[in-house]
């Protein structure tokens, strides 16, 4: 008989409190209400899945990130990451609450402009901006924030064109000690091509410089990496108004602040491991005045996305079916999978039950309602036994979902909204047949 080969062993943490008995029993996390309204009742009116925002909560997490730069700075000013999430309701609070546009595409940019935000209130960032759009952007006054020569040759026939010069800010990359370093989008300082770039500007003279740019990751943990970014930001900034004729009005700093989501492979919670947005703001801050000379101090821009949206919203789904597994453990299908939760190959999400359930908690798995083996949701948590129609919520899932999400064997859901005075508002509505197919062409031989 054949040695049996090694299987690695599954270890699953266990949180657990005391039942009346002595006898432990693991917590179940329980979220009832999404901003005072019932998980249940949002079902029964709207259906399932849902996504749901919490627009109270928006609003308190905008106001504090911004009193966090603006004790400290003069002059700040956020510029909404559009690509974090582009629903009209989501746009239109943080623009509410003073915050301008910051759009990576074309298509951004026309949403912005249909929401009523001014060229001059529009960040226009990005790899990849088609001519046309840079006309249209040159011509309304947008912020734009050049990524390669290329783009300097674009502008500058925009330039010619227009006959009028255009004032435009360079995104740079350059080492902070973070790996990986983001050294595919702009100018890297270290090498000097920062200023090559600068210099090149200079010489075509159909474009005037006056901001500069850097957005040196995602889901930052280091707050420190932002000191130095901010530093070597204002250093070339002193550069190059000491050995050009240009005189730089603003900083954008990106975005990038972590939400209190847990990313996989982190293994403390995030209360301990996510800095706080006064880490953020201190970093930012404090190399301003440690590096500015004299008295210019440049407008400060911050393109915060995740960290104002991320915990704002929820996605509420439904368990469908359930069986067991192989394993012993017990799989429920829910009708939320993994084409509306892309950030899920990155996070491990809170998943709670909307009302406590009694019995043992088990080992469980939770799959989606795709006809795809990678369609899981948690691989391994320790639930009660679920019956159909149980509801689950899942968190934080505000950033990168809704925009990331797939048209993918199922219908997109329902977006709703909870308004500040508690009534729902639905703000996106569930995808339909005509949704999908209105786009695609019958050829006449087929009918």
């Amino acid at each position: 008989m054949g040695k049996k080969s090694y299987e690695k062993p599954t270890i699953i943490k266990i949180e657990s409190s005391f039942s009346k008995a002595g006898i432990p029993t693991p917590k179940q996390k329980v979220r009832s209400k999404i901003a005072g309204v019932s998980v249940e009742e949002l079902v029964e009116r709207f259906g399932s899945p849902l996504f749901v925002f919490d627009e109270k909560d928006i609003r308190r997490r905008y106001k504090r990130a911004y009193e966090a730069f603006s004790s400290r700075y003069p002059n700040v000013q956020f510029g909404w990451s559009y690509k974090t999430n582009y629903l009209k309701a989501v746009c239109a609070v943080f623009h509410r609450e003073g915050a301008i546009a910051e759009v990576v595409s074309e298509f951004e940019y026309e949403k912005a402009r249909e929401l009523g935000i001014e060229g001059r209130d529009i960040i226009y960032n990005g790899p990849y901006k088609p001519y046309d759009s840079l006309v249209r952007a040159a011509k309304e006054g947008a912020k734009i924030h050049i990524d390669t020569f290329d783009e300097i040759n674009d502008l500058e026939r925009v330039a010619g064109e227009l006959g009028m010069q255009i004032p435009v800010a360079i995104r740079l990359n350059m080492d902070t000690g973070i790996y990986p370093q983001w050294s595919r989008f702009g100018f890297n300082i270290e090498s000097g091509q920062a200023m090559d770039a600068v210099k090149r500007i200079e010489a075509g003279g159909k474009l005037r410089l006056v901001g500069l740019h850097a957005h040196i990751g995602t889901f930052m943990l280091d707050a420190n990496a932002y000191k130095v970014e901010t530093a070597k930001m204002v250093q070339l900034m002193n550069e190059i108004e000491t050995s050009t004729r240009f005189s730089i009005e603003y900083i954008d700093v990106g975005g990038g602040f972590a939400s209190k989501n847990h990313l996989r492979g982190i293994y403390q919670p995030p209360e301990v491991v996510v800095p706080s947005i006064d880490d953020y703001a201190e970093a930012i801050t404090s190399a301003l005045y440690e590096n500015i000379k004299g008295n210019n101090y440049p407008k400060l821009y911050l393109e915060t996305g995740r960290h104002l949206v991320d915990e704002a919203g929820y996605l509420v789904t439904s368990v469908v079916a359930s069986k067991t597994l192989p394993d012993s453990r017990r799989s429920y299908i829910v009708d939320a999978g993994v084409n509306l939760l892309y950030t899920y190959f990155w996070y491990k999400f809170d998943i709670e039950l909307a009302r406590p359930i009694g019995g043992i908690s088990e080992p469980a798995m939770i799959n989606g309602p795709l006809c795809m083996n990678i369609d899981v949701i948690d691989e391994s948590i320790l639930l009660p036994r679920l019956k159909r129609g149980d509801k689950l919520i899942i968190s934080p899932v505000g950033a990168y979902n809704v925009t990331q999400w797939m048209q993918f064997i199922r219908y997109r859901p329902r977006v709703l909204m909870v308004m500040e005075d508690g009534s729902v508002e639905i703000i996106r509505e569930r995808e339909e047949l005509e949704d999908i197919e209105r786009r695609e062409r019958l050829p006449e031989k087929f009918r």
